[in-house]
């Protein structure tokens, strides 16, 4: 019995994650709302199997509802957040704070009712309505506390080690859950006098649930190339307005941040974005490559036929970029006739390969007013061997652009290039 109860543990948990992340994935098709109905639908189905329905495993007595759909409950918004808003994760909570508090005056309303007997055998048992009602406002309280401290703890686990998604998921729902373990557990020992098994049974539930989550949880994140969200450091008074104002500028910021003649990221995105992409990656165990980008000869452009002939060129160029850049690369123009393109997931030889296709289809395709071709120059680092951060790759990269200056131009150049032939840039100053 404890063995089929052990595996219907983890078929359970792992339908619940299936479905519930289905549509949260699908949301941009089928509307956020579906999934934060879900959310709320399920919140009576948990509070009713935590007060009456325990089932016995191998290490101690339990309740499917707290430890399976809680804990799964608890990691959506968590989810929710990294993928979302913070003022979207705080939807149903606030809902089912509402509801709650609706159940329990409602309930205290009906209890006035004169009823009469219509289904043979059934007898209403409000006090058993009234009794729910108080356990699911006093689990939804818990839950709105939880919410606001797992998201708060799973921020500060990336600060000072930048701890891996996976170890960050655990940990912050382990600690939140042994906190609502001993809360709600608190309040059914008083209303149901429920016995110390339950206690610290359903906590080990709750830990092996966390595992369960955290794991899946970490995989999904991978598949879907979705990273955690920064942390921020302003100091927090309403944790939700907090991090909405934080996602709120994020969305205009990608609004903004447009170059005016090219249409391209400027160079304030790429200072922003730069190393947050870094980080994911670095967290995430992928490599990043950056190519910088140079128009040669592009003053004698001006000085030949005028800016606005310069002007077409930089467009030109612009657009061939992207062009031959992969979905989800990112081009910026840096500065005059400067661009950088970072491509997260590409490794360096595949980034130099990438960077001669462009530079090919520059020299085919762009023409000069007196039909003489544009050629460019390219420096190529990685984050596989340059380093981490947005100023190390920058200055690998410069470095091996201004050796291909020195060397004729029109060229791409990686890693391979010696130190010394990098480093010799006095006539390209």
């Amino acid at each position: 019995m404890e063995f089929k109860n052990l595996i219907l543990f983890f078929l359970e948990a792992l339908v619940y994650f299936a479905f519930m992340v289905t549509l949260l994935h699908q949301r941009h098709r089928i509307g956020i709302g579906v999934f934060i109905t879900a959310l709320g639908v399920m919140h009576f189905l948990e509070t009713y199997l935590a007060a009456v329905f325990y089932v016995q495993l191998p290490f101690g007595v339990l309740s499917p509802g707290s430890s399976i759909l809680f804990s799964g409950k608890l990691m959506m918004i968590l989810l929710l957040y990294l993928k979302e808003d913070a003022g979207i994760v705080r939807a149903p909570i606030y809902g089912l704070l509402a509801g709650n508090f609706l159940t329990v005056i409602l309930a205290i309303v009906l209890q006035y009712h004169e009823t009469v007997s219509v289904v043979p055998g059934r007898v209403v048992d409000l006090s058993f309505i009234d009794e729910m009602g108080w356990l699911m406002l006093w689990g939804t309280t818990l839950l709105y506390i939880d919410a606001l401290a797992i998201i708060l703890i799973y921020e500060r686990l990336g600060r000072p080690k930048r701890l891996p998604i996976w170890p960050r998921l655990f940990i912050s729902g382990a600690i939140v859950l042994t906190f609502d373990q001993v809360g709600f557990f608190t309040v059914l020992h008083i209303l149901n006098d429920a016995p110390m098994s339950v206690l610290w049974g359903g906590w080990i539930a709750k830990m092996l649930a966390t595992v369960v989550f955290a794991t899946l949880t970490t995989c999904y994140l991978g598949l879907a190339r979705i990273s955690a969200i920064p942390v921020s450091s302003r100091p927090i008074a309403d944790i939700f307005n907090d991090l909405t104002f934080r996602e709120r500028y994020e969305d205009l910021l990608d609004r903004s941040g447009r170059d005016a003649l090219t249409g391209l990221l400027d160079r304030s995105r790429l200072e922003y974005e730069g190393p947050r992409l870094l980080q994911a990656c670095v967290t995430a165990g992928s490599v990043t490559s950056l190519m910088v980008v140079d128009a040669d000869h592009f003053k004698t452009i001006n000085d030949d036929f005028g800016h606005l002939a310069g002007d077409q060129v930089l467009r030109a160029v612009a657009a061939t970029l992207q062009q031959g850049v992969r979905t989800g690369d990112r081009v910026y123009r840096f500065g005059g006739e400067e661009f950088v393109v970072l491509c997260e997931g590409l490794a360096h030889g595949e980034a130099v390969a990438r960077a001669e296709q462009i530079r090919r289809s520059v020299e085919e395709q762009i023409v000069r007013p007196d039909g003489r071709p544009v050629t460019v120059s390219i420096g190529v680092s990685s984050s596989e061997h340059d380093g981490a951060t947005l100023i190390a790759l920058l200055s690998a990269a410069d470095l091996r652009l201004y050796a291909a200056k020195r060397g004729g131009r029109n060229r791409v150049i990686g890693r391979e290039v010696s130190d010394a032939d990098v480093r010799t840039v006095d006539d390209f100053a």
